[in-house]
């Protein structure tokens, strides 16, 4: 039906019928390519007139003039809380508006009484009617200027709230901003102040004063009217688009049959604004004295807005058919491969088939462990990475008997992100760095005397003994707490290969993708494998810490005699002359000293000089007195000699010593041999049994064949209509292209 001249000039006075069914079709087809767009979340969206404005702007009243009809029941103050896109289009045949819009007022009720009263989900709404323009507009709720003062802080939060809102909005590039100002001096920027946050030039905004009709009579010269039409570059700065603001009016009053109602029909509303319109110019230049210029006159009025805006998105969007030709083309290629993915997965739903897929995908999987374990950079570590810090957080952190941690920035590559072999041998670097530097704690003279206890046969003292009883149990202390956080550690670390594998099978295009089922039993048999090995190593481990704690074997526990024997020289020494000229240590004086603990006894004796002597004589008599002080400071007396108790500590030091080498390199080789490599030489063979026994007892339950059949199904029909919808919009951009490249 072609449409009359009076409803031909409201989307535009100068278009004539085959212009408009272009335009019909050329902003249908957009609207559609939009919804497609956002659901394969392709980077294309259709231009669109984003309105921003402050609450008393007349931001509703002014999108209700360019529609051409009211649509929001809100009433003034446009108190929406959430953004409402209106898809509209004008069709000639549509008398009535084709709309629903009771949801905003719902929407709106339900909103208020929610903590965050706005909303960023946009309203959709497609309208045709025979006044309407062939735009998208995109209505955001108003701007609020609250007052200060802690009393208006919940009026302050929300406006906080829309500004961030509607700043989001403005991010994308594709919008025009259509930014209302409700003002008669320039220089008060209410709405810009916003605006020009995100577009500081003004390059796709376009900049119009609202409620002209009300301003116009507080003009006193005509000096004041012409700044105020054409404002100087350096009032309004930037490059707006159409280089001028444009001056609206919309009448008040709603339209319905109600004795509130000012107009009973919206043909009566559309007379109203062209009506108030001429009356805006009129009244214009009665101030001016003078005709406005052709210029001047169009930027006066709804109509001339509407008209820029129509003109302008039509631009846009001839200008972007021939690059959405070739993302329809990629969008079709790909929902193709699909669907014959999904028609190769349907003809596989065999037994025979499924099994083979199943061993394919276990070999795969395989494959995929032992290059992370290996290394490989194909994962990308900002990804599946850990920084030692992370680790330790995840994976717990290598505490002593103190509960401090090592400072994590002297362990090398501490904050790079690893994953797989190098995550773990940083694991095991710090392992040996933290274990490897730990002294042997303090010992006080209660424990001493409490390890030196009664013999089954003698009441005498065995500072050997005691030494042995210290150190073991000190021993056993410290490091058992190391070989639990060890296993905790590396066990997180293998079973991190799981989520990275996956990764690396669905970026090569092996993934096994559908059979849920499958999968899970394939991670949950990879998780046990890995807590089941890492038990049994760390059992191992146990088994050695305990026979080197339990029993203590000089040849193994004492590697450093010569050490040692420097330690009790040291303090030997400063007895020599007394014990050369033949004195005889006083015992009781040193008893006394001893128990003042401030006089050091001379009982003490230089082991090392007891094969040595001058003469013959000499030597045996100091021999046999040297040794009966010994035994009598040692065997026979129960009061600690501060000689004995630097004996023990000496022996106490060396034997710890040594079972932190052995505890270490046993730990570091066990975990090596029957933790890291069982995933390489057991895991296959493992995995193999546990799959060929599935597929023997449960094949079914595993792949469960129906369900899966069925979810195919629906897929391909689904993905049959995308494929049909995608060819459909392709044909209709090719002949918009094909249209355009004829004119």
């Amino acid at each position: 039906m072609a449409a009359s001249k009076e409803e031909a000039s409201s989307p535009g006075e100068n278009a004539n019928g085959g212009e408009l069914e272009r335009q019909w079709r050329l902003y249908e087809a957009y609207n559609e390519l939009h919804g497609l767009a956002q659901e394969f979340e392709t980077p294309f969206d259709a231009p669109a007139v984003l309105v921003v404005g402050h609450q008393t702007d007349g931001k509703s009243a002014l999108v209700e003039g360019l529609m051409g009809f009211q649509f929001n029941h809100v009433g003034g103050g446009t108190k929406t809380r959430r953004p409402i896109t209106l898809h509209m289009k004008y069709n000639p045949d549509a008398h009535s508006p084709l709309c629903h819009l009771v949801y905003i007022e719902a929407e709106n009720m339900r909103l208020e009484h929610e903590p965050c009263q706005f909303s960023a989900k946009e309203i959709i709404i497609r309208v045709e009617y025979k006044y309407c323009p062939n735009l998208t507009i995109i209505d955001t709720p108003g701007l609020v200027a609250p007052a200060p003062g802690r009393k208006n802080r919940a009026l302050q939060a929300q406006a906080r709230a829309v500004e961030s809102l509607v700043r989001a909005k403005m991010q994308h590039k594709e919008f025009i901003v259509l930014c209302l100002e409700d003002c008669n001096d320039w220089s008060n920027a209410t709405t810009r102040r916003v605006v020009m946050q995100i577009d500081p030039e003004l390059s796709r905004t376009v900049v119009v004063s609202t409620k002209l009709d009300t301003k116009i009579p507080q003009f006193a010269r005509a000096s004041d009217v012409e700044v105020f039409l054409s404002p100087s570059a350096c009032v309004l700065d930037g490059f707006m688009l159409g280089e001028s603001p444009f001056f609206t009016s919309v009448p008040s009053g709603r339209v319905g049959s109600g004795q509130e109602s000012v107009y009973r029909s919206n043909d009566e509303f559309k007379q109203a604004i062209s009506l108030r319109e001429m009356e805006d110019v009129a009244s214009l230049e009665d101030k001016l004295g003078r005709s406005l210029s052709h210029k001047e006159r169009s930027r006066i009025g709804v109509s001339s807005l509407r008209l820029f805006l129509e003109e302008l998105l039509q631009k846009r969007y001839m200008d972007n058919v021939p690059l959405i030709i070739p993302l329809l083309e990629k969008e079709f290629r790909s929902t193709t491969r699909k669907l014959n993915e999904i028609n190769q997965e349907l003809s596989t739903l065999d037994e025979v088939k499924l099994k083979e897929k199943g061993r394919a995908f276990h070999d795969l999987f395989l494959t995929k462990l032992s290059l992370l374990l290996k290394g490989t950079v194909v994962a990308p570590p900002d990804k599946f990475g850990e920084t030692l810090q992370d680790e330790r957080v995840n994976g717990g952190a290598f505490l002593g008997v103190d509960g401090l941690q090592f400072p994590h920035r002297l362990i090398p590559n501490a904050g790079m992100r690893l994953y797989g072999g190098a995550q773990y041998h940083r694991a095991m670097a710090e392992f040996r760095f933290v274990v490897g530097g730990i002294k042997c704690p303090p010992i006080t003279r209660e424990e001493i005397v409490n390890a030196c206890g009664v013999e089954d046969i003698h009441d005498g003292t065995n500072y050997s003994r005691t030494a042995c009883v210290i150190a073991v149990a000190k021993a056993r202390d410290t490091f058992e707490p190391f070989l639990h956080q060890l296993g905790g550690r590396l066990l997180h670390i293998l079973k991190r290969l799981l989520p990275i594998s996956v990764h690396l099978l669905q970026k090569d295009g092996e993934f096994l993708s559908g059979h849920e089922v499958f999968l899970r039993r394939v991670a949950s048999a990879f998780n046990n494998f890995a807590e089941t090995t890492e038990r049994s190593c760390r059992e191992r481990c146990m088994e050695d810490l305990v026979s080197t704690t339990r029993y203590v074997t000089w040849s193994l526990h004492n590697k450093n005699r010569a050490g040692l024997r420097q330690f009790l020289d040291s303090f030997g020494g400063t007895e020599q002359s007394g014990i050369g000229s033949g004195s005889v240590p006083n015992l009781s004086q040193e008893s006394s000293a001893n128990d003042k603990h401030d006089v050091k006894p001379r009982a003490d004796v230089k082991l090392s000089h007891l094969s040595s002597g001058i003469d013959a004589s000499t030597s045996i008599q100091t021999t046999e007195t040297r040794l009966a002080d010994l035994l009598d400071s040692t065997l026979w007396n129960r009061r600690l000699a501060p000689s004995s108790e630097r004996i023990v500590y000496a022996l106490v030091q060396q034997i710890f010593h040594g079972i932190r080498e052995y505890f270490l390199a046993s730990a570091e080789l066990k975990f090596n041999c029957f933790l890291l490599m069982p995933v390489v030489d057991k895991l296959p063979a493992l995995f193999r049994e546990d799959l060929e026994s599935v597929f023997e007892d449960e094949l079914d339950n595993v792949f469960d064949i129906t369900t899966l059949r069925h979810s195919l199904g629906q897929r391909k029909r689904e993905t049959e209509i995308e494929l049909k919808r995608i060819q459909r919009l392709k044909q209709k951009f090719r002949q918009i292209h094909e249209q355009l490249n004829a004119v």
